[in-house]
């Protein structure tokens, strides 16, 4: 008697053919928020459609296949030149190139453009994150350029430009789009960037200089240009490095060895050696931190965009997975265990994608008390939401049981990903630590960030209480630097709660402010108080196909 042994039952349908930005309710409000109404058509349109593309079948394989198939290094070619070039699968190609022909490196050259690209790189990383990394670090060069107006003027238009140019490496005028990387950290200093011994030897010719040295973490290497830090005689000081010279020569850019990362594995990290290699000094001698710091901040910024799509991505499968699932007589969202999981995750996802936006608004407005509250915004959030994102996963994961722990289902992937944020452009002490010098060194910011919360007094008592407790702990100096990161966390909580106040459903900022700052909270998710309207929380964050 014939009988049937592979009939799949009771396993959820993939989470594909959607619309990723318009399925977001939390990311479609903040950029209605933070958008001009003349503006918020057209922005809506462009990411719907991109938004259309990241959840279709075709950009979800490219994400595997990129993952799949890592960047390999060729030193040399079959006659023994040295060529130092770095190949990548054709869907890194297609990742990459959709994200800069829908404008991920072009914020700081039109209105609205640091919401609407933050929103996009939001929608479209959560396809495959690794190749934010040069999106992030070619929109991020602008404002250091920006401080010698004549690198300006020949780079930006280039880096901002919506055309991608693909890997040959070009001069540069020769190029209707170029990328950039960035080189600071060496293997004895890390993020101690002052330790670097990088040497930098000034030529004849007025800026122009020689560097000598090694960089223990070169991100993209397959870029036009870089951004990086040496030694100079009056210094440390910032310098441009392009990969081909004006004459159409190979700049000396001998990349030793591409890191075997965690995660991020479809983006090439190196190794790269610095042989009397030509460069062009970007700002003064000396002052190579105080240059470059901009392109950190903006690199921060989109460490907590980066994590805050993680995140959703991470909470977006899991509800999708319990809304199909049978067990144990139903539906696993309806389930009153599970569905407390899920609306906690929610709850960290909105909170992360609330912030985030909000700080790319602030750039978009450029005004002196916004500088002021990103200076203190900026390090808090990054410090915060990147260190959510990993216990979020994490979670995510173990929702989908077995199921999760499998590569196909791109759970392992999400999970692998998650720690990097926390760690790239300065891990958590490094945070912590940049907002303790803002609070001792500039006054006005710590008075922007009070001003931002404080717009939010009076909605929630639990919120007031945990401002007034703030500002306790902001008045006490004794031992400030060994609990920088309690402070840090609470800055940042203080923050999000006081978004979701003014911005959320009254469902989701009761239940933020009852848990994370009420206390009503255990130590794992799910552990929301039960009386809480935790169904709508979890039905506003699932994405329907």
């Amino acid at each position: 008697m014939a009988t049937t042994t592979h009939t799949v039952t009771n396993q959820p349908p993939p989470l594909v053919g959607y619309d990723v930005f318009t399925a977001d309710r939390a990311l479609n409000e903040a950029v209605e928020r933070h958008l001009p109404l003349e503006l918020l058509d057209e922005a809506r349109q462009e990411l719907s459609k991109l938004g259309t593309t990241a959840g279709s079948a075709q950009a979800q394989e490219w994400g595997f296949l990129a993952n799949e198939n890592p960047p390999k290094l060729r030193t040399h070619d079959r006659y023994g030149h040295r060529i130092d070039h770095v190949d990548f699968h054709p869907a890194w190609h297609r990742l990459l190139g959709h994200a800069v022909t829908n404008g991920l490196t072009n914020a700081w050259g039109r209105p609205g453009g640091h919401v609407r690209r933050a929103a996009g790189f939001l929608v479209w990383t959560q396809t495959e994150a690794g190749h934010g990394c040069p999106l992030s670090m070619t929109h991020a060069a602008v404002p250091a350029l920006r401080t010698d107006p004549a690198l300006a003027a020949l780079w930006e238009p280039k880096l901002t430009s919506q055309i991608y140019e693909g890997e040959e490496l070009r001069p540069p005028a020769d190029k209707s789009g170029v990328l950039f990387g960035m080189g600071m950290t060496e293997k004895q200093g890390g993020s101690d960037v002052r330790a670097n011994t990088t040497s930098a030897t000034p030529l004849e010719a007025d800026g122009e200089y020689v560097l000598t040295g090694h960089k223990w973490f070169c991100s993209a290497p397959m870029s036009d240009a870089f951004l990086v830090l040496a030694q100079a005689p009056g210094g440390l000081t910032c310098f441009l490095v392009p990969r081909v010279l004006e004459d159409g020569d190979r700049n000396v850019f001998r990349i030793q060895r591409l890191k075997d990362k965690l995660g991020n594995r479809s983006n090439a990290s190196s190794e790269v050696e610095f042989d009397e290699t030509w460069a062009r000094r970007v700002g003064e001698e000396g002052r190579g931190v105080r240059t470059i710091i901009e392109m950190v901040a903006a690199t921060r910024l989109d460490c907590v965009v980066g994590s805050a799509a993680l995140m959703r991505q991470a909470v977006a499968q899991a509800v999708h997975h319990a809304a199909y699932r049978g067990a144990f007589g139903g539906v696993l969202i309806e389930k009153p265990l599970m569905r407390n999981v899920l609306a906690d995750m929610a709850l960290e996802s909105e909170a992360a994608t609330a912030l985030a936006m909000r700080l790319a608004a602030a750039y978009d407005t450029d005004s002196e008390a916004e500088r002021a509250f990103l200076r203190l915004a900026v390090p808090a959030a990054k410090y915060w939401v990147t260190k959510r994102c990993t216990p979020v996963t994490a979670e995510a994961l173990e929702c989908l049981g077995g199921n999760g722990y499998v590569e196909e289902s791109g759970m392992p992937r999400l999970l692998r990903e998650s720690p990097l944020n926390s760690i790239w452009e300065g891990s958590g002490n490094v945070q912590a630590l940049d907002v303790l010098r803002a609070l001792q060194r500039e006054p006005l910011a710590l008075n922007a960030f009070l001003e931002e919360v404080g717009r939010a007094r009076g909605a929630d008592h639990r919120l007031d209480a945990a401002i007034k407790d703030l500002l306790a702990e902001l008045a006490d100096l004794d031992g400030i630097e060994a609990r920088a990161r309690r402070l840090v966390e609470r800055m940042a909580l203080v923050l999000q709660g006081s978004l979701l106040v003014r911005w959320a459903p009254p469902a989701v900022a009761d239940a933020f402010c009852a848990s994370r700052l009420g206390g009503d909270w255990g130590t794992a998710f799910g552990t929301l108080p039960h009386t809480l309207d935790l169904a709508g929380i979890v039905e506003r964050s699932r994405a329907v196909v």
